[in-house]
């Protein structure tokens, strides 16, 4: 089991870019970490880290050698888990991508039961709007919408969000309401930017008659996060469009009105991804059993269509 420790102290070591956060997920002391990683240097002949006072960096050897063990060891890892309980009882760390405004409001509520249900199981859930390598970067599973599904990756689908044209009732006091997406222009709006291209996002609206087109209105504030628009519409700035998770709450509320309700935007389905492995390991199947089964109970996609 050498070798395996040497290489979780090396992935521990690059993912935390330091010895002292990779120690404290590994249970061990910064210096066992450190000795264990020059150790597996001294195996391979090869620098895996640039060391400062401050971080460490990787190497080019270090970067490659990352990138070619991340997935297999995390498979391993999964498989020794799973073997060690009996009876493939979930066990061990899950590495979970989550998108930050479904995460936070919709998946990290249901956490609490799933620990009592499944004690066993150690949580490491990364916030990010951008699209994860689910294999690459040694995620056991991935939360978002409207992701392209890469070779080896599959999907359970959570629900189908719409965009929806929204603003404050403080903004839209004393204006006529538009009927038409055209009526927007000369509107101040909160513009998003992809997070991942830096492109400014255009979204084509349509009516049940099949009709199109494009909403647009005078930018006063560009994000990269739609809690951050959310926020920015509360405040009165402006119209944002916003993904149906994210403005369900400030619709229910009262502070934020639905604009233009015969019309939307689709940007795909939300879903929980995972590896399409034969063996997929306990931890992971019982997460995703659990987050389906309780977003159906509570509803959710029947909440987002009702928008």
């Amino acid at each position: 089991m050498e070798p395996l420790n040497l290489l979780e102290a090396f992935l521990q070591s690059a993912e935390c870019a330091g010895f002292s956060e990779a120690a404290r997920r590994l249970g061990l002391t910064p210096a066992a970490v450190s000795k264990n990683v020059a150790r597996l240097e001294g195996r391979l002949g090869v620098r895996l880290f640039q060391r400062s006072t401050r971080r460490l960096a990787l190497t080019e050897a270090g970067e490659r050698l990352l990138q070619q063990v991340r997935g297999p060891l995390t498979e391993l890892q999964g498989a020794i888990a799973d073997a060690a309980q009996g009876a493939g009882e979930p066990a061990g760390t899950l590495k979970v991508a989550l998108a930050h405004g479904v995460g936070r409001m919709y998946i990290l509520p249901l956490l609490k039961g799933f620990l009592q249900r499944y004690p066993g199981v150690q949580h490491d859930w990364r916030f990010d709007n951008r699209v994860v390598d689910l294999i690459g970067e040694g995620y056991d599973v991935a939360i978002g919408g409207g992701i392209d599904l890469a070779p080896g990756v599959v999907a359970r689908e959570l629900g189908r969000p719409w965009v929806l044209v929204t603003a404050a009732p403080s903004y839209l006091a004393g204006r006529q309401l538009p009927r038409h997406p055209s009526e927007l222009a000369g509107w101040e709006g909160i513009a998003r930017r992809s997070a991942e291209s830096g492109r400014l996002r255009d979204y084509l609206l349509r009516n049940a008659a099949g009709e199109e087109a494009v909403a647009e209105f005078r930018p006063v504030a560009t994000f990269d996060d739609p809690e951050a628009m959310a926020q920015a519409a509360c405040m009165g700035l402006g119209v944002a469009l916003l993904p149906g998770p994210h403005a369900a709450p400030l619709l229910e509320s009262g502070q934020l009105v639905r604009l233009l309700p015969d019309w939307h935007a689709e940007v795909g389905p939300l879903s929980i991804y995972y590896s399409s492995k034969k063996l997929l390991p306990a931890k992971t199947r019982a997460f995703v059993d659990y987050v389906v089964a309780q977003l159906r109970a509570q509803d959710f996609a029947g909440r987002l269509d009702r928008l």
